[in-house]
């Protein structure tokens, strides 16, 4: 494939007020979850993914002997069992889909061997200007989550931003000096910096942290995510479950039903557009600045730094994320939260948390929030 040749379906009126004919209506015709249920292996695989081995989720033993009496997902889990959630977005066929954020509640744990359901639907479609390709169109989806039981467990809305691949990658801005940079390449002295985060990550555990002694301006000790790599994107895919990864007889069944789905690779032969988190010529040429890693596995991180800090009798009650650009290969984020508020809502106790996700350039790769559930004295 010749990134300066290719030329990608763009964003027609047709197409888009057909997708406009959409909002509000349930989707009944969806992909399969790449998870039903929340087992064991599930919830680890999952877990390692996102590089998080809290025992809570990792350790049948431990967990038996906290609250819950046995293994919890973490909260981001349930991005595994909708592909809406994920990114899956219908409509506009061909054009490119970069998932963008979400806003989650969630009202019970995930707990071992939970199923799961769904209803979803689209919630709206909000043209915008932007750097990366000009005209973008933001596409909302609303989704709920509900158990074996009918519970209510979550409630979640994600956005994609659909985009012209080949104005993104003729006309684009935003990566401009990204692409003119020569690749990172860390010195010993600065691995060892990243490596000390990692050594020195702490989980907060079975040790309770009291709501009474939380603070406002608190900071949560910096998480590191990276240096980001091709098998760490590939590790987070095992266990979310890549969209659009499909072997022989079903990918071709895939393309078959969505033509516009496949892009031919360097043999002439259709394959997913998921690519461009592997693939760094593929993603050149939708206007990235390399292969990068996936959205709601920044996502995930957020949410993974905010259970690390609140413990095994915190509860995540709601977390948002905005993704602000793509992290390459080669990049590394840092995560710095603070609590910003705290108070008391019908009985229970609360606190917000504010998080900036910086790159190794101090660029802003991602920010959101957290509301969290303490226990009290």
């Amino acid at each position: 494939m010749n990134q300066e040749t290719h030329n990608f379906p763009k964003i027609t009126e047709g197409a888009l007020a057909d997708l406009r004919g959409r909002i509000g209506k349930r989707i009944e015709d969806t992909l399969e979850p790449w998870c039903y249920e929340a087992t064991r292996d599930n919830i680890r695989h999952y877990a390692h993914g996102m590089g998080d081995d809290n025992p809570l989720w990792c350790d049948p033993e431990y967990a038996a002997q906290t609250r819950y009496r046995g293994l919890i997902a973490p909260p981001s889990f349930l991005f595994a069992c909708s592909r809406i959630i994920s990114g899956y977005v219908g409509g506009l066929p061909g054009v490119h889909a970069m998932w963008s954020g979400a806003d989650w509640t969630w009202h019970k744990p995930v707990y071992r061997n939970d199923s799961f359901t769904t209803e979803a639907w689209l919630k709206d479609l909000v043209e915008h200007e932007t750097r990366f390709a000009g005209r973008a169109i933001q596409q909302i989806y609303h989704v709920n989550f509900f158990n074996q039981r009918g519970e209510l467990v979550a409630e979640a809305e994600s956005w994609c931003f659909r985009t012209d691949r080949n104005l993104a990658r003729e006309k684009g801005t935003k990566y401009t000096e990204a692409k003119a940079k020569a690749p990172k390449y860390y010195s010993d002295s600065e691995l060892e910096e990243i490596f000390d985060l990692y050594e020195r990550e702490e989980i907060r555990g079975s040790t309770p942290r009291y709501w009474d002694d939380v603070n406002i301006g608190d900071k949560l000790p910096r998480m590191v995510k990276g240096p980001m790599t091709v098998s760490g994107f590939i590790a987070y895919a095992q266990g979310w479950g890549g969209l659009y990864v499909r072997a022989n007889k079903l990918n071709w069944k895939q393309i078959k039903k969505h033509p516009g789905l496949g892009i031919k690779n360097r043999f002439g032969v259709p394959d997913c557009p998921e690519r461009v988190h592997w693939e760094a010529e593929l993603a050149l040429a939708v206007g990235a600045p390399g292969a990068y890693d996936y959205g709601p596995e920044r996502c995930s991180w957020l949410t993974h730094h905010v259970t690390n800090w609140m413990g095994d009798d915190g509860f995540l009650r709601q977390a948002k994320c905005q993704i602000r650009r793509h992290n390459p290969e080669g990049d590394t984020i840092f995560i710095d939260s603070s609590v910003t508020r705290k108070f008391d809502e019908a009985g229970r106790k609360l606190v917000e948390i504010t998080q900036e996700a910086l790159t190794q350039d101090g660029e802003l790769s991602a920010r959101g929030s957290a509301v969290v559930e303490l226990p009290s004295r």
